[in-house]
């Protein structure tokens, strides 16, 4: 995936991500029209793909992981979409500028691979 590519997903996923953990009823349209509200949110499905969401307990696997996923659905049509049951962010690691920006609805980068500029 090419760097702008990947800044798309990663922004795109997060927006999914935090969606689903913060609204009921973004998650219940999640699960019924997965497609749509990936689109909605920046990620991009192939016409007439199937979308599954898996719920998973703990962060793995992870965003390269996911990454990955993604590519294998746009060739072969079937996305799967893992969806962490709760926030995997240990806010304890972050410094105060960067829990600022998280409470104001700012962007967090918690990986510098996928965020460089």
């Amino acid at each position: 995936m090419e760097p702008d590519e990947r800044a798309v997903f990663v922004n795109g996923y997060t927006k999914v991500l935090t969606g689903a953990w913060s609204s009921e009823e973004f998650s219940l349209r999640l699960e019924a029209d997965p497609v749509s509200v990936l689109a909605q949110n920046g990620l991009a499905v192939e016409a007439g793909s199937r979308v599954d969401i898996v719920r998973i307990r703990d962060g793995e696997p992870g965003l390269q992981t996911q990454m990955q996923l993604s590519e294998i659905g746009r060739q072969s049509g079937h996305y799967a979409l893992y969806m962490p049951e709760f926030p995997q962010l240990d806010v304890r690691d972050l410094a105060d500028e960067e829990l600022g920006g998280l409470a104001g609805g700012g962007s967090y980068c918690c990986n510098s691979c996928c965020c460089q500029s």
